[in-house]
């Protein structure tokens, strides 16, 4: 018993090891399909091999894209051969050659199946594969080496397989396909190549390839290599050529700048202003939707799909026809800052791009409606999770840490990273949704302020955001800055560890609040009283470092806080020292506002959203 387990562990250590490293030839990846069998002498048989010998003596073949079917229902069958895009006549007989007798041999009585070599691929099936987009199941393989400086080398990837991924799908009826280098660092390149089936929409072929990538900051985040094939498309990138660099087109293009405002914006106007024109709307029209197609998608935003409503409007989610999922949000008519919020996150949140970051898929400017259409992310928001007794739970200490660093280089990337520079305004636990693999994102952009490079504080005599992540320069004088949205990352960070909420905290004395009693609490060095229970056998060092971080930047002075960056490199760093922090500042919240009974901005309303209510608190059905 003890030779064959140690056979078998050795046999599994070989395979994965197998998946992991690259070879000069890669074995192919099969699926069979359990859909059905048939007998060696059936009618199906016969009519799947005259099928695979016709296509191999067509001369259509050699221009890279076969499809044909043979027999009548119940035995007919569909085929489809597809040789990549760079591959010359000869080349492509010898894949689809080899790839039929494999496929035959490690799928003999299947009645669907799929083979992809290292150059072709080859489908057949018992039901019509034409002109349909199946991304459903991904497969892979992964160069398990890792790239030193994992957040540059994702911003060079994501570009590259963007622009490879609007190319291939712009393709004709015979090619869809693009491959593209680009520099990396540390003086690498990076080689990808994207492709569909010909047969496949520009939409379902773009549709399938951003399925692809999508799964990259799941399974291969930082690796140096990887491979995608689903039957409809596939997507491979490596820091070797593994494509003959002649084939490729010119260098890509640098991204355009953005455009640089004449003159600063008057300090007490929203950053809408520098956007409120019609022009400027039209210049990103590619990125409007059908009114009639958003409503068919919604079901007539229908009660049913309504995932939540806020001082914008409704939420609700919706299905396109091609099964692709959104969240969109709908302008309520009786919305006096609608209008501005809607025109800001149009421009805004179009222009950025990050994983940690809400996608912001288009909008919809018909008649009186102002609808904003958004990725859906089905984990709906972090408050959901973190403040609920029971789900709770499922946060451990390991997904916790993941989330806060994510939001931590999400506001990195806002601060100093992308072509704007932002300042959020109101980062809140429920404009932190969660997609399927718990990955934060930072949502709602409707109250961000644009600031120029050099510009390190604005004022403004209208206070928007959500008592209790607001800080108290901002509050008291209209003061902003980039350390506005670290005092909020700070309190945002506190109600992680403590999994209490900041504006309801009661603590040991009533009414002394979730920053106040941390601090005293790592005063006293028995910061382990505000963990969460939940967490009370997890790692105790990181949430202390966390507890720690999250003091540091709440801080009542504004220069003693950190920047994002810091902030980013504390949770990276294991031998980092931290310096002491101080007092946090005076939080005003919801029951301090009352108590006070006036406004404490210079007579000024104040637009605040309450935590427990928000338009981005998207609940999946």
């Amino acid at each position: 018993m003890k030779i064959g387990c140690s056979k078998l562990v050795l046999f599994f250590c070989f395979a994965l090891i197998h998946l992991l490293i690259p070879t000069a030839a890669q074995r192919p990846l099969i699926r069979c399909y359990n859909a059905g069998n048939y007998t060696s002498n059936s009618t199906y048989r016969e009519n799947l091999d005259s099928l695979l010998t016709t296509m191999f003596n067509n001369s259509k073949i050699d221009y890279g894209f076969y499809n044909l079917s043979a027999g009548e229902s119940p035995d007919k069958v569909y085929l489809i051969a597809l040789c990549r895009g760079d591959n010359s006549p000869s080349e492509c007989r010898s894949c689809i050659n080899g790839s039929r007798y494999e496929l035959l041999k490690a799928c003999p009585y299947q009645k669907e199946a799929i083979i992809w070599g290292e150059t072709c691929s080859l489908r057949y099936s018992y039901r019509s594969i034409f002109n349909i987009m199946e991304a459903r199941i991904v497969t892979y393989r992964i160069n398990g080496a890792n790239f030193s400086d994992v957040e540059a080398f994702n911003s060079v990837l994501r570009s590259l397989l963007d622009s490879l991924r609007n190319r291939a799908a712009s393709g004709n009826s015979t090619h869809k396909f693009a491959l593209q280098s680009a520099p990396a660092p540390k003086f690498k390149t990076i080689y990808s190549l994207a492709e569909c089936t010909p047969d496949l929409s520009e939409l379902d072929c773009n549709s399938c390839l951003q399925r692809v990538q999508n799964i990259i900051p799941q399974c291969c985040d930082g690796r140096q290599g990887a491979k995608f094939v689903t039957p409809s498309c596939d997507l491979r990138y490596e820091l070797y050529p593994f494509y003959d660099s002649s084939a490729e087109p010119p260098p890509l293009s640098p991204p355009p700048q953005p455009l640089v405002p004449s003159e600063s914006p008057p300090p007490d106007l929203p950053t809408a202003t520098l956007v409120d024109t019609d022009d400027q709307i039209s210049a990103v029209e590619c990125l409007q939707f059908d009114f009639g197609k958003i409503r068919v998608a919604t079901q007539n935003f229908s009660d049913a799909n309504k995932l939540g409503e806020g001082g914008f409007g409704a939420v609700y989610k919706g299905r396109f026809p091609n099964g692709h999922e959104i969240a969109v949000k709908r302008l309520s008519k009786n919305s006096s800052q609608g209008e501005i919020e809607f025109k800001n996150e149009v421009m805004l949140v179009a222009r950025l791009q990050h994983r940690h970051l809400v996608r912001l898929l288009g909008f919809c400017l018909e008649g009186d409606e102002r609808l904003l259409v958004y990725e859906f992310l089905p984990n709906a928001s972090l408050d959901r999770f973190i403040f609920d007794p029971v789900k709770r739970a499922q946060l451990n200490w390991e997904k916790r840490y993941k989330i806060i660093e994510g939001i931590a280089r999400g506001l990195l990337y806002l601060h100093e990273d992308s072509q704007l520079r932002i300042i959020h305004r109101d980062l809140k636990t429920s404009n932190i949704l969660l997609d399927a693999y718990m990955n934060p994102k930072i949502s709602d952009f409707g109250m961000a302020r644009l600031f120029q490079t050099d510009q390190t504080q604005g004022n403004t005599n209208r206070i928007v955001g959500t008592y209790g992540y607001m800080p108290p320069e901002y509050v008291l004088h209209g003061q902003f800055s980039v350390k506005s949205d670290v005092f909020s990352f700070g309190v945002l960070v506190l109600e992680m560890v403590s999994g209490q909420k900041n504006h309801t905290f009661c603590g040991e004395n009533n009414g002394e609040g979730l920053l106040n009693y941390a601090w005293k609490k790592w005063k006293d060095g028995t910061t382990s009283n505000l963990v969460d229970p939940t967490l009370r056998t997890d790692s105790t060092i990181e949430m202390m470092k966390c507890i720690h971080i999250g003091l540091l930047c709440v801080q009542e002075n504004v220069v003693n806080r950190p920047t994002m960056a810091s902030v980013v490199l504390m949770l990276n760093s294991e031998s980092m020292t931290l310096s002491i922090p101080s007092r946090p500042a005076f939080v005003m919240d919801s029951h301090t506002r009352s108590s006070m009974g006036t406004t404490p901005s210079r007579s000024s309303p104040v637009q605040a959203s309450v935590n427990n209510v928000s338009i981005t608190e998207l609940d999946p059905r």
